[in-house]
């Protein structure tokens, strides 16, 4: 036993060279993004943003643990129910996983409290921007608030009690609720429990007015806040006439969301996602939130009844749900916020011609937000009033709402085009969106394919079909991200429009065995997951071994979203070895160990979390010169790998090509101002620039740059 812990040993010893699936070299995947998590916290104590901006990320980081806990945590909740005995390619149990996270995450929410109270609440309050404690409200404020809450919030509020005569009551997903105690003159001290209206604003905005005689007016730009749950509280002697309120206390339960369907036992995909989205308020409780103040009668009341365990619960300073903080970073404060720029359109799409007569020149990237996403509205909407289209076939992941993508692909079927729409029912918490689209796009007259058994279509393509003099021409939008022109303005990602006549025949190809029948794999351009995806990148990265055996100039490099995929990774460990310089740059989850001696030493794993959500993925192989550099949908992860539709394509454009090595993927590894370095116990550690190094920041410098970004044309 004492032999084995000594091979494992991180600080000192070497780790065993020969079997490289050996648990050592893997870093646990739900600690990872833990990690990942860490990094968003990071970017919210840092004082170089501006202050709401660091609202945002503190927002972003509960949000992101709200998800973490419906989907992960709830995961190993099940396998350890179970007594799942298959462990990770880490080793760790689901029992050591849940252990671990907590103690991993106890520190952080700490962390995030103290942010919260002793740095941004104060510095919003130098601001004019004032998150107040109910009991510090003027007496003429508390009377305003009463008469607010006497003529809006009470009528929405449904006080449930808690006794022999009243179940306990169904504690939906992620509500913020009240546990109350009241005294009954009668029958002594009852337990209740009181929602707080979800419809209402989590914060409360205060008059602006003046308050009592001889006090100043606020001022224009000060803005007062209080919690909708103190107004609750300070007001619960309204809601229970006659009784007397002991206490109330806030608190929040998270359930299980990851609900799977039986698909193969469903006749109708549309009414089972229906159902499923609603049975996500019903599964299982996985953690509890409580207020630190509560009592421990009261905290044994809510774990007893929501079968959750004491590691389940976590007692935090107030406001629970931080992830409302969002409401404040939309405050229309310009000066507390990031600088606003406007996207910019390549020059080659401002002049007076038809997109289809540029792309019969040439391809056209497009690199998002700094690129404006309306070009591809625009690509899809004029093929919708072009009389000579005659199909356009879409994926759509996830659009959101008032999408301006489906409303052209609407317009192409009233102007008599043949339209196909592959729409992922499955797109976890865009189920709801989709479903509404499916139903428009179908009332329409278009041909809507929900996904396939088994797998999630998370390819993002495009193609046009045109009639033009020469004959059928095809033209094709590829890219890393949704076709959504919001997050388009949030998310880094490529695109590309083309016409290349092989790229267009896999794409068709591809379509044609989504909507239909077809167990095609092999293409001639494209990488296809499921199928030969996996098979293809790992075959690169061998090939770039042989390259390095002859050259000495092997080089790897590749920003994805997350790394997961043992065989992926185990032949990035052989490259490795046979000395490849490996550059690798996951936003999120990253398994793979690097620095490790004989095994991961020539590997370099950096993150960036910035202003823009890093969502490219980009594939290089230097291939003794003759390089090849791939984009698309695809992470490398099994479920990405084995269980989605996923894409990889090309950069034919040797231009292009360059352009995206040089401008995008080599310049953000150079990042060392919002990057951080992996190391080789899993924790991240912010890059520094040396001195004799510029200072580079690669958002913020393409941000100021982006006009130079597109080539003339000819150049």
């Amino acid at each position: 036993m004492s032999k084995k812990r000594k091979t494992e040993d991180l600080g000192t010893t070497k780790l065993p060279s020969r079997n490289l699936g050996h648990r050592a070299y893997f870093l646990n995947r739900e600690l990872s993004w833990l990690e990942f998590n860490r990094r968003v916290l990071e970017e919210a104590l840092d004082p170089k943003n501006r202050l709401l901006e660091r609202v945002k990320f503190l927002a972003i980081f509960g949000s992101n643990l709200d998800e973490f806990f419906m989907i992960r945590v709830s995961g190993l909740r099940r396998q350890f129910s179970a007594g799942v005995l298959t462990a990770p390619p880490d080793g760790m149990s689901p029992g050591e996983q849940l252990t671990a996270i907590r103690s991993r995450l106890i520190p952080m929410l700490q962390q995030s409290t103290e942010c919260w109270h002793q740095d941004l609440r104060p510095k919003l309050a130098t601001e004019g921007i004032q998150i107040l404690s109910y009991d510090d409200l003027r007496s003429n404020q508390k009377k305003s608030l009463r008469h607010y809450f006497r003529g809006e919030i009470l009528p929405a509020l449904t006080p449930l009690a808690f006794d022999p005569g009243h179940p306990f009551p169904h504690i939906s997903n992620l509500s913020i609720n009240l546990a109350v105690v009241v005294h009954d003159p009668d029958h002594g001290e009852r337990f209740a429990r009181v929602k707080v209206p979800h419809m209402f604003n989590r914060l409360v905005r205060l008059p602006g007015k003046r308050i009592d005689e001889g006090e100043i007016e606020f001022e224009p730009q000060t803005t007062h806040f209080v919690w909708l749950e103190e107004v609750v509280i300070a007001n619960l002697d309204l809601l229970f006439p006659g009784l007397g309120i002991v206490t109330a206390h806030p608190f929040r339960v998270t359930r299980d969301a990851d609900v799977e369907i039986e698909e193969d036992e469903a006749s109708d995909l549309l009414a089972a996602m229906v159902e499923l989205v609603g049975q996500r308020h019903f599964g299982s409780a996985v953690r509890l939130e409580v207020d630190a103040g509560m009592p421990e009668e009261i905290r044994e009341i809510l774990q007893s009844n929501l079968g959750v365990q004491s590691y389940q619960v976590y007692a935090l300073e107030p406001p629970l749900a931080r992830s409302d903080l969002m409401e404040i970073s939309k405050i229309d404060r310009p000066e507390l916020k990031a600088p606003v720029f406007l996207p910019i359109t390549p020059p080659v799409l401002t002049r007076d011609e038809s997109i289809f007569s540029v792309l019969r020149r040439q391809d056209i990237l497009f690199y998002h937000p700094y690129d404006s996403f309306n070009p591809v509205v625009e690509f899809i909407s004029s093929a919708a009033r072009d009389p000579d289209v005659l199909a356009i076939k879409q994926t759509l992941y996830r659009v959101g709402p008032n999408s301006p993508i489906v409303q052209a692909l609407r317009e192409a079927r009233e102007n008599g085009k043949q339209v196909s729409a592959l729409l992922e029912l499955k797109a976890r918490f865009d189920e709801t969106n989709n479903i509404g689209w499916a139903r428009a796009l179908e009332r329409a007259g278009v041909h809507v394919v929900y996904g396939l058994l088994g797998l999630k279509v998370h390819a993002k393509m495009c193609l046009i079909v045109r009639r033009e003099k020469g004959g059928i021409r095809c033209y094709t939008h590829l890219g890393t991200g949704n076709y959504n022109p919001v997050t388009a303005r949030l998310y880094s990602d490529l695109g590309l429009l083309t016409s290349d006549p092989t790229i267009a025949e896999d794409v068709s190809d591809l379509f044609n065995s989504l909507t239909g029948y077809s167990k095609k794999n092999d293409y001639c351009r494209l990488l296809v997951a499921p199928g030969r995806m996996r098979k293809e990148i790992i075959r690169r990265i061998d090939r770039e071994i042989e390259c390095h055996t002859t050259s000495g100039d092997g080089h790897i490099a590749i920003k994805i979203n997350s790394i997961t995929d043992r065989q992926c990774i185990k032949a990035l460990y052989r490259a490795s070895r046979a000395g490849v310089r490996v550059d690798l740059q996951p936003r999120g989850i990253c398994c793979l160990r690097p620095g490790v001696e004989g095994v991961s030493e020539n590997i370099r794993v950096t993150s960036i979390v910035g202003r823009f959500l890093e969502h490219p993925r980009i594939l290089y192989f230097r291939n003794g010169g003759k390089e090849e550099l791939f984009l698309g949908s695809a992470d490398l992860m099994p479920r990405n790998l084995d269980g989605r539709v996923e894409v990889l394509f090309p950069i034919l454009d040797r231009a292009l090509l360059k352009q995206i090595r040089n401008d995008v993927l080599f310049f953000h590894l150079k990042d060392n101002v919002k990057a951080r370095r992996l190391q080789r116990d899993g924790t991240y550690r912010r890059v520094q620039p040396r001195k004799d190094e510029p200072v580079i920041d690669s958002q913020a410098l393409r941000l100021r740059d982006r006009g130079s970004w597109h080539r003339e044309e000819g150049s």
